[in-house]
């Protein structure tokens, strides 16, 4: 029995029961546990803690007990699959059934992206394989851990599901835009036939990047030898990269049109996803955010065109700050929309149990401090158990708030602020209460209207918070944001 027809029998149950088919993670559970992984290995094959790892499992094996009528779990669910697999057979109408106690299926009901053209209506379901996704990955960073980002999740694969054609994700360094994207991958891979991640890291021209994307799309391989095959899950693939990639076949009919048109032409022909990091590079310092660098210009009316064109693909931006094209071009029922990601909650607690930290009972102020972000908490948490032995409340006593290493990776975002962003970054570090900005202290020296244009620059940079007080908007900044500007006097 092929791990394939496993998860596809474990889907059909989950989703009679719950209504929801299995997101990657309880799949990567029962393809583990398929090929007799313990947790710690599955929970390092997915970046994911242990305990995590623990918690989803025993509901998902609670789900499968409660449906099945039995007790299933770890250690018997290879046995339980392969029982009910013997008890599936096939009517005369494709139909598919299987009986275990008070659970049947009667399955024909595949997503239209999992069946070919050609199947065969008497054909079993748990034989087919979809076409492979073609993926250059090759830019994209290895995966960290991931913390749980549930409701970002279903956000992103709804809007790809409406067909959005430009997303951006917006957020501080560390704050685990990538992270989100990388899990994002493999739960709505299936909805394309074309996947490509590239780093803006080393700012390209607009020109090479096109070039270099519809190269990948039209399949103009070099004229070196290939690479010995390489296998994956039993398919063989060829790397595009010294680091991963798989084999892909051109396009049909090819097309040769080079530029942006010829780019959206690839688009139109082939459901694309194309992943943009490190968008900041394009944008020039030391002006308000959003704006790009003498001769990146016409990166905005790429973005422009990509989401006014006519095409299924999807482009996909993450930045420290948002394009100023965007704002006009998202809204609820257009087909552009951002995603301000914001610090992890109650979750970012599996970063101290991961570090072995004490008193649990203060972890919440601390995750309050430092906003949840992923990076500086676990920076945060690998002082204390250094410094601290692991405790918390020794941390917490001292009136500074600690930054090391985050002192570094906040210079890069204040080294892009205007001189108008830093005066007024300033006196909100000099507010210990949320600031109203109808009130303009005299010697900020800035008129109302630049102090909105200002105050706008400074959220696309998500450097400052609003809170309503009274009815009206009010402006603040994060401790460490705080601790970072004054400390630099």
């Amino acid at each position: 029995m092929e791990v394939q027809e496993v998860l596809k029998i474990a889907d059909d149950i989950v989703f009679a029961k719950t209504g929801k088919h299995l997101d990657h993670l309880q799949e990567a559970i029962l393809r583990g546990t398929w090929q007799r992984q313990k947790y710690p290995e599955i929970a390092k094959t997915c970046y994911r803690s242990e305990a995590h790892v623990k918690k989803v499992a025993s509901k998902l094996w609670k789900v499968l007990s409660e449906k099945l009528g039995e007790d299933i779990n770890q250690s018997n669910f290879r046995y339980t699959m392969e029982r009910l697999q013997l008890s599936i057979v096939e009517s005369n109408f494709g139909n598919y059934y299987a009986q275990i106690d008070n659970f049947s299926v009667c399955e024909n009901k595949s997503h239209p992206s999992e069946i070919s053209n050609t199947e065969k209506p008497n054909q079993p379901i748990y034989n087919q394989t979809k076409s492979k996704v073609r993926q250059d990955l090759g830019d994209a960073p290895e995966p960290n851990l991931f913390y749980n980002r549930t409701s970002e999740l279903t956000t992103l694969e709804n809007w790809i599901l409406s067909r959005t054609r430009l997303i951006t994700i917006l957020g501080l360094s560390g704050i685990g835009k990538t992270a989100l994207t990388l899990q994002l991958i493999p739960q709505i891979q299936h909805e394309f036939d074309y996947i490509i991640w590239r780093s803006l890291r080393n700012a390209p021209p607009l020109a090479s990047l096109q070039t270099d994307l519809i190269k990948f799309l039209s399949q103009q391989q070099e004229t070196n030898p290939p690479n010995p095959p390489l296998s994956r899950g039993g398919e063989e693939i060829q790397p595009l990269s010294p680091r991963r990639g798989e084999e892909i076949q051109p396009l049909s009919p090819p097309l040769s049109k080079g530029g942006l048109g010829g780019l959206i032409e690839y688009l139109r022909s082939h459901r694309c996803l194309i992943i943009l990091d490190d968008i900041q590079t394009i944008f020039s310092s030391q002006q308000l955010a959003g704006n790009y660098q003498p001769g990146y210009e016409n990166y905005g009316a790429f973005f422009k065109q990509l989401t006014e064109s006519s095409h299924n693909s999807c482009l996909i931006l993450l930045s420290w700050e948002k394009p100023r094209e965007i704002a006009a071009l998202e809204g609820e029922n257009r087909p552009c929309k951002s995603l301000q990601l914001n610090g992890l909650g109650p979750e970012a607690q599996e970063i101290f149990r991961e570090k072995g930290l004490a008193e649990p009972e203060k972890w919440s102020e601390l995750i309050d401090l430092y906003r949840g972000n992923p990076l500086w908490l676990n920076i945060v948490a690998t002082l204390i158990q250094d410094l601290f032995g692991g405790s918390v409340s020794e941390f917490l006593s001292y009136d500074t708030l600690f930054l090391g290493d985050l002192e570094s990776l906040l210079h890069q975002h204040f080294a892009r602020l205007t001189a108008s962003e830093q005066q007024a970054i300033a006196w909100l570090a000099n507010t210990p209460e949320p600031a109203d900005i109808s009130k303009i202290p005299e010697n900020l020296q800035l008129s109302p209207s630049e102090l909105l244009k200002v105050m706008q620059s400074l959220g696309r940079r998500s450097l400052v918070e609003t809170v309503k007080q009274n009815g009206r908007s009010h402006f603040t900044i994060a401790p460490v944001i705080r601790e970072y500007i004054t400390n630099k006097k």
